[in-house]
């Protein structure tokens, strides 16, 4: 297929559809059996402090209402967090760059890891492929701190000849990922139509490229 055919326009629409349909699965699973249950969790417990203070034992009521409390502010981690992941606010409102610089302060304070970053071009990209590459960039360093840890992490997303734009993440963790870890950022490449490979030298660290043809990337 010719770059830009409308066979090839076709085929990414079919993957894109197929990548939104596993994401909401995903989320559907998670919201059920997280922020769902603890809310179920929190009903019981405030039922059970209601109780307690109709018997007349304001302390037990006391105990109970402070835990319920603690797992109600976890909930309110965890969907914040979610909506976070899915779509950084910062992602839609300054774009791409500042989207991945806060993602890397807050993930570079938290580990005590070094990343370098050279991704303004992003911000040139339209919005949809914005989304998908914060999210292979966001995967990418969870995988990287997880299976590492590295002590340094770099994401260069730059021009390459003929149009296109290149996405590289390195890291020099001496873990080795998973390969349905790798897979999973494959998947989410393949749906911006996007050419996928990574290198796991034998001395260690990881190097994951992503190259985007010149209409996706909107040359």
């Amino acid at each position: 297929m010719p770059p830009g055919s409308d066979e090839e326009r076709a085929s990414l629409a079919e993957r894109i559809i197929t990548a939104e349909q596993d994401e909401r699965r995903r989320l559907a699973i998670f919201l059920h059996d997280g922020p769902v249950q603890h809310l179920s969790g929190i009903a019981l417990m405030l039922d059970a402090a209601y109780g307690a203070m109709e018997d007349g034992r304001p302390d037990d009521a006391k105990t109970i209402l402070s835990a319920a409390l603690d797992r109600h502010r976890a909930t309110i981690r965890e969907l914040r967090d979610l909506s976070f992941n899915i779509e950084p606010v910062v992602l839609r409102d300054q774009g791409f760059a500042a989207a991945v610089r806060a993602l890397a302060d807050q993930v570079g304070v938290e580990q005590a890891v070094q990343i370098d970053l050279d991704v303004d071009r992003g911000d040139q990209l339209g919005e949809k492929v914005q989304v998908g590459l914060y999210q292979i960039v966001r995967e990418s360093l969870t995988q990287a701190i997880r299976r590492g840890p590295p002590n340094r992490i770099s994401v260069r997303l730059s021009d390459v000849d003929g149009g296109g734009v290149e996405l590289v993440i390195e890291d020099d963790g001496s873990g080795e990922r998973r390969k349905a870890s790798l897979d999973s950022l494959g998947e989410r490449a393949r749906t911006l139509n996007a050419r996928f490979s990574v290198e796991q030298p034998p001395e260690g660290g990881t190097r994951v490229h992503v190259a985007l043809p010149a209409y996706v990337a909107g040359r």
